[in-house]
This record gives structure tokens, sequence and C-alpha cells, in this order.
């Protein structure tokens, strides 16, 4: 019997080759609702390669799409562009099974690749900037470490135009479509920019310079293929500014409020501070850890001005739900926001002071004093908490307004 698992042409000299892993739903604690690909591409050049593989779980539906176009024993090179293991999960089975005459990888990423395997095999390194011949077809290659491993590179089909671009420009989104105008704009925009802010945020520095190197290169692309979702062939231009936009992190005229709430009364504090930041002219996300992930925090922050944490204290410290967010949002390190505090407590109250110690630490800017409140907050209070709301808000559309 034939295998249900067919090739899909990209070009008319490449193909995809991956595989779609409908069921996962977390990565490294970014909640992936839609599941996820693992992308690889069969370059069909005098010398045929293989860009990337696949987790390890998937590789035979990996090899079952190669063998669609060709016998995968006549693959002559593998370029391994990230060496994380969704990626290259399978890739000591596939060498053993192919017998490919070159494995290509960064020099980060032959060394990685052999601390994480027994590659069986002499790994073939290649620099920033160094060209492939695969005959009639030609590869350059571009570092780009920390984007988001040290090994990361991406691949660009010269004749094609065509980037390789390993985990930029990808997100986590199982389809059997697999190309960006397929797919409904919405679901595009919202599942990239969440990949960007669970993923690549705190790179965003590197994303710029990254940029810059490529318009200096005078690259152009007529599609982009990540390692994850679908090609870019349509909106290239589109997705190349959104992430110049989210590196950026330019405040934009938004406040979240991410609250953790025993008794409600933490809950009434966040509202009370939401309805002042509305009143200052920002738009308000309200956000409670007892419905929303950690993944989904960070996705409303990204073009965010400001954020209001609170939390209940609980045996001397926040609930571990906010202790969760926070340590999660510290590793992602967003930047250019107004923040402050809030919180109620029954005996001893610490949580709004080691939620400004994190705040303070990511380099949030304390806004307003943060107010916390024993049991149950009064009218005085809550107009408190409305007032730090329109304070924060001010402090935002300073930031915004010219001179």
């Amino acid at each position: 019997m034939n295998s249900p698992y067919k090739a899909v042409k990209v070009t008319d000299d490449v193909w995809w080759v991956g595989a779609v892993d409908w069921n996962i739903r977390d990565f490294h604690g970014y909640r992936t609702p839609r599941g996820s690909t693992y992308n690889a591409y069969l370059i069909m050049a005098d010398k045929i390669t293989l860009v990337d593989t696949v987790k390890a779980p998937f590789r035979e539906e990996m090899l079952a799409r190669i063998a669609d176009v060709i016998a995968p024993s006549r693959i002559d090179y593998i370029v391994s562009n990230h060496s994380e293991m969704d990626h290259s999960g399978c890739l000591p089975e596939v060498i053993a099974a192919v017998k490919p005459e070159k494995v290509i990888a960064s020099a980060v990423g032959a060394k990685t690749l052999r601390e994480l395997f027994p590659i069986g095999t002499e790994l073939t390194v290649v620099k920033d900037g160094e060209t492939l011949s695969l005959g009639n077809r030609t590869l350059t290659f571009m570092e780009t470490r920390m984007i988001h491993w040290p090994d990361s590179m991406f691949a660009y089909l010269n004749e094609e135009k065509l980037l390789f671009s390993q985990d930029g420009f990808g997100m986590h989104f199982a389809s059997l479509e697999r190309f960006d105008d397929q797919i409904d704009p919405a679901i595009l925009d919202y599942e990239a920019a969440t990949y960007y802010a669970n993923i690549i945020l705190p790179y965003s520095p590197l994303v710029l310079k990254l940029r810059e190197k490529v318009t200096a290169a005078g690259l152009s692309f007529k599609m982009i293929a990540p390692d994850h979702g679908p090609v870019w062939r349509k909106d290239i231009g589109g997705i190349i500014g959104r992430y110049a936009s989210w590196a950026a992190q330019k405040p934009t005229a938004k406040a979240v409020v991410v609250y953790a709430t025993m008794w409600h009364s933490t809950e009434k504090m966040a509202r009370a501070i939401s309805e002042g930041l509305a009143a200052g002219g920002l738009r308000v996300k309200l956000m409670s850890l007892d419905e929303v992930h950690r993944s989904e925090v960070v996705y409303e922050l990204l073009c965010a001005g400001a954020l209001a944490v609170g939390s209940s204290t609980l045996n001397n410290n926040m609930l571990p739900g906010m202790a969760d967010v926070l340590t999660y949002l510290r590793g992602l390190k967003p930047q250019n926001l107004v923040g402050a505090a809030f919180g109620s407590y029954g005996w001893s109250g610490e949580a709004m002071r080691q939620i400004e110690d994190c705040l303070t630490g990511m380099k949030v800017e304390i806004a307003e004093e943060g107010i916390r409140v024993k049991n149950v907050p009064d009218e005085g209070v809550l107009a408190g908490c409305y007032e730090l709301g329109m304070g924060m808000a001010q402090k935002v559309n300073n930031r915004l307004t010219p001179g």
C-alpha cells in the first residue's frame, strides 16, 4: 500500500517533506493549542539536499514524504540549520539510513549535535557567508546565533530566492495547508505574534541587527520557509515588517492587568485599576490567572506600554501562579514597560513588595506607588486603585507623545 504521507511542492525544485504534530499542547512552557509542524525541505538539485529533519517520533512520516519524491538513499547532503531536537531528533537514524556525502552545520551546531547524539559521521562546518554548491543550485549560509540557540543559522537558496529560516518567522500551528495564503490571516497574525513573544522576544536586539545584516547583503526573498508553521509566499513583507516592529518593542497605548486572587479582593482592585487605565486613554486587557496561561500573558504584553500585577499573599509569598508568570516574564525580558503592583492580604502582606521587586528586576519603570489592602478593599481603596490606573496611563501617554 502506498503511504498516505505525500510531499508538497514548494517550488519546481523544492519540496516540503516535514511532519504535522496535531497533538502537542506545550512547548517549553508555552501553550500550543493548535499543535505544530516540524518542517523539513528537500532540494532536488544535482546534489539532492535535505534541509533539517524532524522530531524523533515523526521520522517515518518524514521518510515517507521524501520517498514520495525520491528514494531517501539518493540524498547527497543534509543541512542542519538548528540542532534543537524538534529538528534533529531523528538525524542520527536518518544519517545511518541515507549515508549522505555531507552533513552540514554551523561550528556551534556541529559541536551541539555531537553533544546530543552519537553522530556516526564527519560533520562539515560552514561559516557565516559561506556558500555550498549543489551543482546547479547554491546555498548561502548566514549565522543567526541566539535566534534562538547559539547554533542557529539560515540557509538561502540563491537561485530561488528562498530562505530556510529555521525557527525564525515560524509559528506553532498544525495544518495540512502549507502556505500562508491558504490560512486565515487572523490565525497567522495571532500565532506568529504568540510564537515571537514566547520564543524570540529575549533576542529582539539580535533580530534588529540581523535585519540590518540582511539589508546590507542585498538579499531579497520570494519565499521564507521556516521550521514550524506555513511557508510564507504571499505576505513576506508583512511578516518581516512585523518582526521588525516586535523587535523594536515600542510601547503602545495598551495596558495589561494580570492578577491572582483568593477571595476576589485582589480581583476587585484589578478591575478598578483597569477602569482607571481605560479612563486614561489606554486599551486594557484584564487577565485572571485562574483563566489564562502564562503564554497568553506574554502575547498580550508584546506591544503593551503598561503592566499592572496583583496577587493575594499566601504563606508570606505571592500566589504560586503569579510567581510562575513573573519567572517566565523575567526570562523573556520584555522592554519599555511602566508598571505597578497591588494586592490584598489577611495578616502579613508580602506579595505586593515581592511583585515590585520582580518588576524592578525586569527593568520595568514603577509608575505609581503600589497599593495593598488588608482583607477587603473599601470604596476609598478602590478609588485609589482607579487613580493608580489613571497615573499609569499618564506615564504611558507621556512616552507616546513626541517631545
